[in-house]
């Protein structure tokens, strides 16, 4: 209970902070346009808190905080007194209306400028693009461990976060991509990622995994020695002995623990046989085995085969705990610009998440794209929850991605938002004269049918997520 009040508080929190800019913008445009403004609402429902402004307008503060609105003067609605006719939204030339409806998504974009100039300037940790161990298509396009990523398809890469960002797109396509090394001895190499070669099934979520760009992470040098064999598994079922040394996985070479967990991800799949190479004092040898899937405690399954390896000790722990943290210092970099130049990388980074999520919105109308990838409030409140504890740079980036997604599904030609609006804006600029309202009732009845669907995958996927 107390978890799920804490995810509802971040999620209020959020959505809270980002429709109310939204919902400014429209109300600062209207006023800025002579326009009279009746309520200017955050939330929907009851109203919790009202006041009223010298202008007459009404501020409230409602029990349902998924939304907001702005209310307008408007013949359309409600009777207008002579003396109030021109301050009517209806009234008010093509240009001031569009302007006014269009507010809304502009102040979600420049609240979204404005969280990465803070992040900028304050400054962001991030995890240099350095591969860890590649497997799979990596590996195979001759990528190797310690190689840094510094640019993809002449793009320059400056975090794991941009290398998703390059990928994902032609990853999906089926496209090859020139990637740009640094090697661990300061030479520069292309190699090329065939994409073609996964098929048509691209995991999305797990991309990097899916084509072995495995990000560099420090870990306890764990020995390759085995020192748990777990009874009745498929690793004791299959001879392996207490003090074996795993050296290769399905003919993947393996030297320390790391690897082989890395290594069994890729290659254990429950009853399908695995390679399995050791060495048992001056003998090598080579096995096969069945791995299984185990239903643990929280309902979850997991592959196993039933090893372990011999734990480390309080010294060994210690002197290693110093020696990650020397690895991270050395691998990680603080991300910070100065006023000025936070502005140039705010635009920046607002293009490349822009480009990247319309260019996944197109993916999932055409087909190209899982429909799983859409998100809904649970976990925009699992994510404010997490990016909080991980850091006010984290979160403002965050609040950055959220206001940008909130701007693009506004934009959106559908009735009922401000892309629909706008659209018929267009229609009235092209024909010279407004949309019908019967049309724009029909419309409006498209767009409800339309958001019921969206928020119902949406709602979905979160569920989807929580049980999976």
């Amino acid at each position: 209970m107390i978890n799920f009040l804490s995810h509802a508080w971040w999620l209020i929190l959020v959505l809270g902070i980002l429709i109310t800019f939204h919902e400014f913008g429209h109300f600062w445009v209207a006023r800025l346009m002579g326009v009279k403004v009746i309520r200017f609402s955050v939330g929907f429902g009851k109203p919790l808190i009202t006041r009223k402004d010298k202008h007459g307008t009404e501020f409230v503060l409602a029990a349902l905080p998924l939304g907001g609105y702005v209310k307008m003067l408007d013949e359309r609605e409600t009777p207008v007194a002579q003396h109030e006719l021109e301050l009517a939204f209806n009234r008010k030339p093509l240009g001031a209306r569009t302007a006014i409806v269009a507010a809304g998504p502009i102040f979600n974009l420049i609240f979204a400028i404005f969280a990465f100039w803070l992040m900028f300037m304050i400054g962001v940790e991030e995890l240099k693009p350095i591969i860890g161990t590649p497997t799979s298509l990596a590996a195979d396009s001759g990528i190797v461990a310690g190689d840094e990523i510094v640019a993809i398809n002449d793009r320059q890469i400056e975090s794991w976060t941009h290398v998703l960002l390059a990928l994902i797109g032609p990853a999906l396509d089926g496209e090859n991509v020139a990637i740009e090394l640094e090697g661990a001895d300061g030479q520069l190499r292309r190699r090329q990622l065939n994409f073609s070669a996964l098929g048509e099934k691209v995991d999305e979520p797990r991309l990097l995994t899916q084509i072995g760009l495995n990000p560099w992470r420090p870990a306890f040098t764990h020995s390759n020695r085995l020192g748990v064999i777990a009874e009745d598994l498929p690793a004791e079922q299959a001879g392996l002995k207490v003090n074996d040394r795993i050296i290769s996985i399905s003919d993947q070479v393996v030297s320390d623990w790391p690897e082989i967990v890395t290594a069994l991800q890729q290659y254990a799949i429950p009853g399908t046989p695995l390679k399995i190479g050791y060495q048992r004092a001056d003998m090598r040898g080579e096995l096969s085995l069945i791995p299984v899937s185990v239903t643990g405690e929280n309902g979850q399954s997991r592959t196993q085969i039933g090893i372990g390896v011999t734990p480390l000790t309080e010294q060994q722990e210690t002197a290693q705990r110093a020696e990650l943290q020397d690895q991270w210092d050395a691998n990680s970099f603080i991300w910070r610009h100065g006023p000025i130049s936070a502005i140039s990388a705010s635009f920046k980074e607002l293009w490349q998440f822009t480009t990247g999520t319309l260019g996944m919105l197109g993916r999932m109308v055409t087909g190209r794209a899982s429909l799983e990838n859409l998100s809904g409030p649970i976990t925009i409140a699992s994510l404010a929850k997490q990016s909080a504890e991980l850091g006010l740079t984290t979160f403002l980036r965050l609040l950055a991605l959220i206001s940008l997604s909130l701007a693009i599904l506004n934009l959106l030609p559908i009735p009922l938002l401000d892309g629909g609006l706008l659209m018929y804006y267009l229609i009235e600029w092209l024909t010279g004269k407004p949309v019908s309202e019967n049309i724009q009732m029909i419309g409006q009845g498209i767009g409800v049918l339309m958001l019921a669907c969206l928020m119902g995958l949406a709602f979905y996927n979160d569920i989807a997520r929580l049980v999976s």
